[in-house]
C-alpha cells in the first residue's frame, strides 16, 4: 500500500479523481495518435491489476490503438525492470521502459493528463508483434 494506507483509504482517495475526471468528458478532450505516451488517470485497481501512482492515481500509458475521439486501447508502462512474453522494453526519453502487455486495457480519453512523447516506429512495432505473440500466439 502507498503510504501506509490500506485499500478501503485507497479507494475512497480515488473517488473524488475519478469524479473530478467523469466530469471533464463534457470539457475539450485532447488528440491523440497511437504511439503516443502520456500520463493517464489508471485509478485504485483490484488483485493483480496495475495500479497508478499519486494523488492523482496516474501512469504513463501507451496508445495502442485509438478507438475513437473519446477512447483508446492502452497499455501501461513500467521502468521497473520485468521479463516474460506478457512484457516488452524499450528505450523512451533516455529511460528503459516495459509495456505491460498482460494489463492492457481500453481507457476514456477523459483520463489523460499530460502528453510526454511519441514512441519510436520500431519501438512501437516491438509492441504490436509482442502483443499479437502473447494474445494471437503467432
Amino acid at each position: 500500500m502507498e503510504n501506509g494506507q490500506n485499500k478501503h483509504e485507497l479507494l475512497e482517495a480515488w473517488f473524488p479523481v475519478k469524479e473530478r475526471k467523469h466530469n471533464t468528458i463534457a470539457e475539450k478532450i485532447p488528440r491523440i495518435t497511437e504511439g503516443e505516451v502520456w500520463w493517464v488517470a489508471v485509478s485504485e485497481n483490484v488483485g493483480v491489476e496495475i495500479n497508478g501512482k499519486s494523488e492523482y492515481f496516474s501512469r504513463p500509458v501507451l496508445v495502442f490503438k485509438k478507438l475513437s475521439h473519446l477512447g483508446f486501447m492502452s497499455i501501461p508502462l513500467s521502468t521497473q525492470e520485468h521479463g516474460g512474453s506478457w512484457y516488452v522494453n524499450f528505450r523512451f526519453q533516455g529511460k528503459e521502459v516495459y509495456a505491460a502487455l498482460s494489463q492492457a486495457k481500453t481507457f476514456s480519453t477523459a483520463r489523460l493528463y499530460t502528453r510526454l512523447g511519441q514512441v519510436a516506429e520500431d519501438d512501437m512495432e516491438k509492441v504490436r508483434s509482442g502483443f499479437r505473440n502473447l494474445y494471437l500466439g503467432e
